[in-house]
């Protein structure tokens, strides 16, 4: 049996700011979320020069060893960027998260740099595959927050790394998957704005893709949307034929 992704993607700009300094990415293996940083116009070139590198990964050949591809585009992602900020003096502090996940055989890596999310839904469980580079994920680590206080923490969006054209460390991890898996990619202007539980309802109520995606941005809007917000829901599949 040979497993394929099928997915689709949904971005807001929110109804607070001006500009989406959100990119996505939905290939044939790949799929990437990143949320830019650093103001307008800086935000959105840093997360578009980050997907625009991710994105060839998907052309090439399934090498088995996807984890290493994903880092491997991100060091070319954070060489541009660091280009880009050298260019001009205005781009100084210009950088992205950065979530992806990419199919190989029987497996994706998932991998990650600030706090876009990755999660899976099996067997009607929401599990979260990435960990937040925030200070308060950090406070948690720690036993000082609990997850619910970290929710309302006024510094939860204060993250600890990012691709910024200078060192980082992204955490990456191998899943094997299964027929009927669902992932859901998305920046953090759903998970700071809509609970894991209400996630997760969402995802299991509606199996239509598009129908989940409207509706998971939808409940961002509904929570006020004070930033962007990008989900991509996708389907582990057989090949048909």
């Amino acid at each position: 049996m040979t497993l394929v992704v099928r997915a689709v993607a949904a971005t807001d700009q929110g109804l607070v700011r001006s500009n989406n300094e959100d990119a996505v990415f939905v290939g044939n293996r790949l799929l990437v979320v990143a949320d830019g940083m650093g103001g307008l116009p800086a935000g959105e070139l840093a997360s578009d020069i980050l997907v625009q590198a991710l994105g060839v990964v998907d052309a090439m050949p399934d090498t088995g060893e996807p984890l290493q591809d994903l880092i491997a585009a991100l060091e070319t992602a954070n060489g541009r960027i660091e280009a880009a900020v050298a260019d001009d003096d205005a781009r100084d502090g210009m950088g992205t998260t950065v979530t992806a996940l990419l199919l190989s055989g029987d497996r994706v890596a998932a991998l990650n740099v600030g706090d876009s999310r990755c999660y899976l839904v099996r067997d009607g469980e929401l599990t979260q595959l990435t960990r937040d580079d925030t200070y308060v994920q950090a406070l948690v680590d720690q036993g000082v927050l609990t997850a619910d206080d970290a929710r309302r923490h006024p510094q939860r969006a204060l993250v600890t790394q990012a691709v910024q054209g200078g060192p980082f460390r992204p955490a990456g991890r191998m899943v094997p998957v299964h027929l009927g898996d669902r992932f859901l990619l998305c920046s953090d202007g759903l998970s700071d704005y809509v609970e894991d539980s209400v996630i997760a309802e969402t995802l299991l109520a509606n199996t239509d893709r598009k129908t989940a995606a409207a509706e998971l941005v939808q409940r961002t809007l509904d929570n006020g949307a004070p930033d962007n917000v990008t989900v991509i829901v996708a389907d582990i599949d057989e090949v048909e034929g």
